[in-house]
């Protein structure tokens, strides 16, 4: 049976904690430990620093044992909180939500890109994400454009509750709007800027997931079908409608992905356009197509 963290030290029962996640094969046991205590105490670093000597109360110990079995049995720290931070912003989580990556962020960094390559002349930007989830791409593009207001899509209503919770938590809420329907099929008008972190990972591929994504990420957030491109079969007809002349679509990709995304690109009518970025670990991540001047 495993010891109580009661009556231990705030630092003793980080250090303890941090030993038992390393013994489990938790791959950042230090970080782990420390976002886990630091959020039974309510402190950040400085204030563990502070309170390094005084110890856990019994309710905090109940507490910190509960996260710590969560943890163990695979759960990501970020769903264990709640929440996550994703282009410096902090986003709250559900069940029905992806946990952010920090892959992700080079979808802002092409749209972005390609934005200013090619900026809206007269008119405030429109963005559409499209299966938004946390709402974490297009909240991240907002925070940037102060000019911009945007709509994300999703099929899923408490997936929409996430994002619009994210959205008022931000101070976002007056140019963000949400709406379910299945990626722009709900969507009318010209747009600027569509962007989508849709399901890319082949159905067979589902089992050898990593235990924090096959258990606690939404499968429907991840199963892109035999080939894991049906979703990009989907929505890039669909976004080529809803572009204006000279709008830009950039989508996340899976490993290997890119060439055949660009293809359907391509078969739409859109220009592919600059290289596709790549993330930390140099796979190449997202992918941008332009709509052809009419």
């Amino acid at each position: 049976m495993t010891e109580s963290f009661a009556g231990q030290t705030v630092d003793a029962a980080r250090r303890a904690l941090a030993a038992r996640f390393k013994s489990g094969s938790i791959e950042s046991p230090g970080l782990d430990a420390r976002l886990l205590v630091g959020a039974v105490l309510g402190l950040d670093l400085t204030g563990l620093i502070s309170a390094a000597g005084r110890q856990l109360t019994a309710d905090e110990s109940t507490s910190l044992e509960g996260f710590a079995r969560r943890r163990l049995g695979g759960e990501p720290v970020a769903r264990i909180l709640g929440a996550k931070e994703f282009w410096g912003l902090p986003l709250t989580l559900s069940a029905a939500t992806l946990v952010p990556r920090p892959d992700t962020e080079t979808v802002v960094e092409l749209a972005l890109e390609m934005l200013r390559a090619s900026p809206a002349q007269g008119h405030p930007l429109r963005i559409a994400d499209l299966g938004t989830g946390s709402g974490a791409i297009l909240l991240a593009l907002l925070s940037e454009l102060p000019r911009a207001v945007g709509i994300g899509t999703d099929i899923s209503e408490e997936a929409l509750q996430t994002a619009h919770s994210n959205a008022i938590i931000l101070g976002l809420a007056d140019r963000a709007t949400f709406i379910a329907c299945d990626y722009a099929s709900g969507l009318s008008g010209a747009f600027d800027l569509v962007v989508s972190n849709p399901p890319y990972i082949r159905s067979a591929d589902i089992a050898g997931l990593a235990t924090e994504v096959r258990n606690f990420d939404p499968l429907a957030a991840l199963d892109g079908g035999p080939d894991g491109l049906d979703a990009y079969r989907a929505l890039i007809p669909q976004a080529m409608l809803l572009l204006a002349p000279r709008g830009a679509l950039v989508v996340e990709v899976g490993q290997g992905q890119h060439g055949d995304v660009r293809d359907l690109m391509t078969a739409a009518g859109l220009a592919p356009e600059g290289s596709a970025r790549a993330d930390l670990a140099g796979i190449r991540r997202a992918v941008g197509g332009r709509k052809k001047p009419s």
